[in-house]
């Protein structure tokens, strides 16, 4: 497989190559979920009262599974899944809408050993169905992988307050130990739902059988999939300051929305629909080099290039071994 570098500079490399399609079509589509992703983080939590909610079903959650109240890991936890489940169910008709349309317009024009740009209305929109399925696909895996990490850390809770260590010290020890695996777990499960995405307009097949062959292509190559999120994740996150510095404390400053103010929020939601169409160019050159290249033992004496094929409704996986030649 192709190294990190060098799969961000093709992506760079693409988006330049085509920079008209993919700034004014493809970033068009993707703006109306922008603005909904930035508003809802920014004005949710002072205006949905569904949050309080979702934060006092959570914390009631905590505390009968035994978590200690005092944790600060807890109460971080708690409130930033509160605020993330609220800002999905705001979003979520921008998300399964806008987003997937604009992801299946740019997977269908990288999906050809040509590229075409703009790719046909109809070409893409073929791509739809596959991606919405796997979308729910993710979504089940996401709420499982938060279930996983919850039961782990509810067992080592429990177990450490059972033989007696439950010292301030160690319950800091603990928690911090605690934040690494979640967000180590999350962080796995969310590249395995990009790439998933990915895989489905692709291959045109959706749900489970794109999530098995995202797993099954991430084997070996977990370090370089976070190496290529980090900085496209960190660029995201630091638009979203951007919209919380300009835009949100205007608007607490003086009161009310202002004509600059809506004028700069939808730049500052442009550059944020860039980032996502960056994100997935990136995801499809790493599906492209991971799909091209071999499975390999640690000796290095075989490979196992994997396909996954479909025959009429069924799916299944075949994979060939073949001796590395000296």
């Amino acid at each position: 497989m192709e190294r990190t570098g060098k799969i961000m500079r093709r992506s760079i490399y693409t988006f330049l190559q085509n920079y008209q399609f993919f700034t004014v079509t493809a970033a068009l589509l993707v703006l109306p979920f922008s603005v909904s992703i930035l508003l809802s983080q920014a004005f949710l939590p002072f205006s949905f009262s569904l949050l309080p909610i979702i934060h006092d079903r959570l914390q009631s959650l905590f505390y009968a599974a035994g978590f200690p109240p005092s944790s600060q890991f807890f109460t971080i936890l708690n409130l930033k899944l509160s605020q993330t489940i609220a800002s999905s169910i705001f979003t979520l008709p921008f998300t399964i809408s806008f987003l997937l349309i604009g992801k299946s317009c740019i997977i269908q024009a990288l999906n050809q050993k040509k590229p075409t740009f703009p790719p046909s209305f109809s070409s893409f929109i073929s791509l739809y169905c596959p991606l919405l399925i796997t979308y729910i696909w993710n979504s089940f895996l996401i709420l499982s992988a938060n279930a996983t990490a919850f039961s782990v850390i509810f067992i080592a809770f429990n177990c450490v307050e059972g033989f007696g260590y439950l010292s301030p010290t160690f319950l800091l020890f603990l928690s911090a130990a605690a934040a690494i695996l979640y967000s180590i777990i999350l962080a796995n499960s969310l590249i395995i739902c990009n790439l998933a995405l990915v895989s489905s307009g692709m291959e045109r097949y959706g749900g489970h059988i794109a999530i098995l062959k995202a797993c099954v292509m991430i084997r070996g190559r977990t370090s370089a999939a976070l190496s290529l999120a980090l900085p496209v994740n960190l660029a995201m996150a630091a638009v979203e300051a951007l919209f919380q510095y300009r835009i949100v404390r205007a608007y607490h400053f003086y009161g009310k929305p202002r004509s600059s103010m809506a004028v700069e929020g939808l730049f500052i939601a442009y550059m944020y629909s860039l980032l996502v169409v960056l994100d997935t160019i990136v995801s499809c050159v790493f599906f492209k080099s991971c799909k091209a290249g071999c499975w390999r033992d640690p000796d290095g004496t075989h490979s196992y290039p994997i396909e996954i094929a479909e025959e009429g409704c069924k799916a299944f996986e075949n994979t060939r071994i073949s001796e590395e030649l000296p």
